[in-house]
């Protein structure tokens, strides 16, 4: 791209990158598929909240939760995968990342894509279980909600201008306040730095017919998080997600778009904290730090009504 935008030139942003150092691993036996994760916060924890991105997305674009929970004693670990093309090989590859880092149990933060696979993980892994619990923002349960199912054979094929076509007509920016229209440049930037394979195999998982079965997810806790606002989910999907997970606590944002966890970031790190505060005190906490014990907003400039928290059978 010939510019930059707002958020990738901004002081928090430039921080992030200055203090987090972006790492890169291999864990594949061929040697070449590397994850490239930002892994902040207090290392001696074991049980940590990584957070998954969506098809468009890079590891930094959780720079928000990075720097925001790293600071309320939460290790926080942003992950992006290499070229996967099916579930099984990027479920092998995550877990491989899992034991490499040594981590005994975790915590995810999915969106989208990235909240999609969270739960093919989660049941992926149910016979030895690795994930704790999950909070799933503008996720998915079924991959034939999708277009392109019939030609996802052919993703591999496509070039990267044709591909990165295809997610940009998602990025609709009418009508929105600056927050939203930022946090749509910041992720347009972060397509543009994608590649063709990265996005041909992206899209592939997201788009090749699969489903979630929730019943073996039934005995994990589950925060469901999306907008009230226009966002590239229809609400038939939303209320399916509902309907997988009775047992699950509802967290709704009035507004935040496709990208919430860029442009109302402190009301996402805010639910967040309150999903991780049940697990504070025991050995699958993700704090050292009692989070019950921290103020959970930042009280000189709430926005009243802009954030909502509920059992589903209290909705």
């Amino acid at each position: 791209m010939n510019f930059a935008c707002d958020l990738s030139q901004s002081s928090e942003y430039l921080s992030f990158r200055s203090s987090v150092p972006l790492r890169k691993i291999v864990v594949d036996s061929d040697g070449i598929k590397a994850w490239k994760i930002f892994d902040s916060g207090p290392k001696s924890v074991t049980c940590p909240l990584i957070c998954l991105p969506p098809v468009s997305g890079t590891a930094d674009i959780f720079y928000k939760q990075v720097m925001g929970l790293a600071s309320r004693g939460v290790r926080v670990i942003a992950a992006e995968p290499p070229p996967y093309w099916n579930i099984k090989e990027w479920c092998d590859g995550f877990k491989k990342l899992i034991d490499y880092l040594e981590l005994d149990k975790i915590h995810i933060f999915g969106t989208s894509l990235g909240g999609f696979i969270a739960q093919k993980f989660t049941q992926y892994t149910q016979n030895c279980p690795r994930v704790v619990s999950l909070v799933l923002c503008n996720t998915f349960t079924d991959t034939t909600v999708f277009e392109y199912n019939d030609s996802v054979a052919l993703f591999w094929l496509l070039p990267s201008l044709v591909l990165k076509r295809m997610l940009m007509g998602n990025f609709a920016a009418d009508k929105v306040d600056k927050r939203i229209a930022d946090s749509i440049d910041f992720m347009v930037e972060k397509l543009e730095s994608l590649t063709q394979s990265e996005l041909a195999s992206r899209l592939t998982l997201n788009c090749t017919p699969c489903y979630v079965e929730p019943q073996h997810l039934y005995n994990l806790p589950i925060t469901i998080m999306d907008v009230w606002d226009e966002s590239a989910l229809s609400s038939r999907v939303r209320e399916d997600l509902y309907k997988s997970y009775p047992q699950a606590k509802l967290a709704h944002l009035k507004s935040g778009g496709n990208f919430p966890y860029l442009s109302r970031s402190d009301e996402v790190n805010l639910h967040l904290l309150i999903h991780l505060r049940q697990f504070d005190r025991t050995d699958i906490s993700a704090s050292y730090l009692s989070l019950h014990k921290m103020p959970s907003q930042n009280d000189d400039n709430p926005e009243e009504g802009s954030v909502s928290y509920f059992k589903q059978r209290d909705s």
